[in-house]
């Protein structure tokens, strides 16, 4: 791909990010946009994605691949349940760190519903992916002393309620109540306990 047209995408790609965090993912207007991005064609998403959902998938992919490098240094051979949890938790919540991050968060907080985790029918932009493989790790501890419904429920759970947390601390203005690592640290904890809570049989 040519140098100025891989600057196009970077930049829509940013720009989808930004409003897509601002605005939800099904309100922000292509045309502000493309304006954002400093492309003066409406059908610079078409071209370059093929489409809204292409760009929102370019996105999602975009955050992945930062997390991707340190994912694939976390040696899980031996991890408890909380050393697995840590290992899914610190990089996103690392994503907390930069601007641009931050607008990931609020955006893939809107379609964590879409990780397929319950039906076991991951979207592309997670499919092979490092946090692919630390979930389906955690599901096999979890197995271990729950029924696969239930491992199922809680790990899709895990997906809905990290990544709301993230994407509300991403929205709020500093200062926050808990350090970042403070904060990465009971994250784990609660998402841990409620993980390896005991089911009820009544």
């Amino acid at each position: 791909m040519a140098r100025n047209a891989t600057e196009t995408r970077s930049r829509l790609v940013r720009a989808g990010a930004r409003l897509f965090a601002e605005q939800g993912v099904d309100a922000a207007k292509t045309r502000d946009i493309v304006w954002l991005a400093g492309q003066a064609n409406d059908s610079a998403i078409t071209y370059h994605f093929g489409s809204r959902r292409g760009l929102l998938e370019a996105i999602l992919r975009a955050g992945m691949d930062r997390m991707e490098p340190v994912r694939a240094d976390a040696d899980l051979v031996g991890a408890d349940v909380p050393g697995v949890v840590a290992a899914i938790v610190e990089p996103i919540a690392a994503e907390l760190r930069t601007e641009e991050g931050r607008d990931f968060l609020r955006v893939v907080a809107q379609v964590s519903g879409q990780a397929g985790v319950r039906t076991r029918d991951a979207p592309p932009f997670l499919a092979g992916t490092e946090i692919a493989r630390q979930l389906s790790v955690l599901e096999k501890h979890l197995a271990e002393a729950l029924p696969e419904p239930v491992v199922l429920e809680r790990v899709a759970a895990l997906i809905a309620f990290l990544t709301a947390v993230l994407a509300e601390r991403a929205a709020r203005a500093e200062p926050h109540l808990l350090s970042h690592d403070a904060f990465t640290a009971d994250l784990v904890a609660m998402l841990s306990a409620a993980l390896q809570a005991p089911h009820p049989t009544g």
